[in-house]
């Protein structure tokens, strides 16, 4: 029996690691020249992957932190997809769109909340700007089930979608009419059927512990129903409290929260209730079956995680289309505009919409690799690293090191000449496992870092 109060003092503010440095890092100094710069550099034969921003919600979830925009109009959407075709003649101008795509995602918003025809629109003018898709490239979008059609599952089909992910979060009365998100377990049930009879052999189903009300308990009742509809995969988040950040959340009653000790027992449950069914945990929050290529990944050492989780797609540079997505390459990371009005007047203006961004020095990349290794794999191969980078590990993180050995006391981590592992117990900590190695967390006291509680 774990004693979780023990580690109620790891509860505190730290990064997903979704990126390293981390989005706050990004910067104006990153301009759209920067970023034309870094698309000149790439070499042609190095492969492609998409991400596609649909930012429209009918209405507010209140757990969420998406940069969404709200409507019920359609004429924005008809506006939206203009832009897009806009965005894509100009990136056309700059990257070399012969290079072939390994991976493209539709995220949100919700991007099923598309009419189909207008969806359609959307994935053929991308697959026109870039017409080289390899045979097995990964094609997936994120659906709301309340918002899921069977001509929906028909268009993204004939688009060459092959994965999708369903948000459900918690099946729970009280939770659902907390976070104002009603999908009662039926309708989650109907899009898993649609997606089955079109073929789709990949479905990912989203949860999320720690939101108002939920108790150890009520979370094991929707995992248990969860189960019966046998997804391929699971994501289990943990809820981001950001109320600084996000407005909607602030209409939560923080009483109503779960304590840092039994959201680790909500861990700890679903833990071993999809292991004893058959999953395997992949990173710190994602399960599969054993068979997905997700653990193919693993053994190869070749698990990547990015701003849409663990995939098994890395050598490839992310181009972020849309409002507020963000790209990445080998040594940069780049945003485009947040706020819709100035995402637009870029566009007008015939420039590539960027906001912000960030260019690795060799420090960053050698603990970028650090960190994701980690993320994603719960061990690091030393002297990978060493050969990788041409360091002596121990003596360049000879001070982060010291960090470490707090979780290395508390037999969380076990540490030797060739290699970093972190037990099963600490992958539950495995935020604050890697926050020694982030270099930007140094100057920064706990109280000024503004991001979600780790547990």
């Amino acid at each position: 029996m774990i004693d979780f109060k023990q580690f109620e003092k790891y509860s505190k503010p730290g990064p997903r690691y979704t990126s390293y440095p981390t989005a706050p890092i990004f910067n104006e100094a990153f301009t759209k020249e920067t970023l034309i710069k870094h698309f000149k550099a790439q070499p042609s034969n190095r492969a492609l992957s998409l991400y596609v921003h649909i930012p429209f919600c009918r209405s507010a979830c209140y757990f969420c932190g998406c940069n969404v925009i709200f409507t019920s109009k359609d004429e924005k959407k008809v506006r939206y997809i203009n832009y897009l075709k806009k965005e894509l003649a100009i990136l056309k101008q700059h990257v070399d769109t012969s290079r072939v795509v390994t991976q493209m995602h539709f995220g949100g918003g919700t991007p099923t909340y598309l009419e189909p025809e207008q969806l359609k629109t959307v994935i053929t003018l991308i697959k026109e700007t870039f017409p080289h898709f390899s045979p097995d490239a990964e094609i997936s979008c994120e659906v709301d089930p309340r918002y899921f059609t069977k001509e929906h599952m028909d268009v993204l089909k004939d688009g060459g979608c092959n994965r999708l992910s369903f948000g459900v979060q918690d099946l729970n009365e009280e939770v659902q009419k907390t976070i104002h998100r009603i999908q009662p377990f039926q309708t989650t049930q109907n899009v898993m059927d649609i997606a089955r009879n079109a073929g789709i052999n990949s479905v990912n189903i989203d949860l999320i512990y720690g939101l108002p009300h939920q108790t150890k308990q009520s979370f094991h009742e929707t995992i248990e129903q969860i189960i019966t509809l046998n997804p391929d995969r699971l994501a289990v988040f943990n809820y981001a409290h950001v109320p600084w950040l996000m407005k909607t959340m602030r209409k939560f009653d923080e009483t109503t929260f779960a304590p840092p000790s039994e959201k680790l027992e909500i861990l700890k449950d679903t833990i071993e209730f999809f292991t004893q069914k058959g999953y395997k945990m992949v990173g710190m929050d994602h399960f599969a079956k054993p068979e997905d290529e997700l653990f193919k990944a693993i053994e190869k050492g070749e698990l990547h995680r990015n701003f849409q989780g663990y995939t098994t797609k890395g050598g490839a540079d992310l181009i972020g289309i849309g409002v507020t997505s963000i790209g990445d390459g080998v040594d940069y990371y780049a945003q485009n505009f947040k706020d819709l009005k100035l995402y637009e007047e870029a566009i007008d203006r015939g420039e590539l919409p960027v906001f912000k961004g960030y260019t690795l020095n060799k420090d960053d990349q050698i603990r970028q690799f650090v960190i994701m290794e980690l993320m994603s794999n719960f061990s690091l191969n030393i002297p990978r690293v060493e050969k990788k980078f041409g360091i002596v590990f121990k003596d360049y993180f000879k001070d982060d090191l010291k960090e470490l050995n707090e979780f290395i006391d508390a037999q969380l981590v076990l540490l030797t000449d060739d290699k970093i592992t972190v037990n099963q117990t600490g992958t539950m900590l495995i935020r604050n496992i890697c926050m020694p190695f982030d270099a930007y967390l140094k100057n920064v006291p706990e109280n000024k870092r503004r991001f979600s509680k780790t547990i």
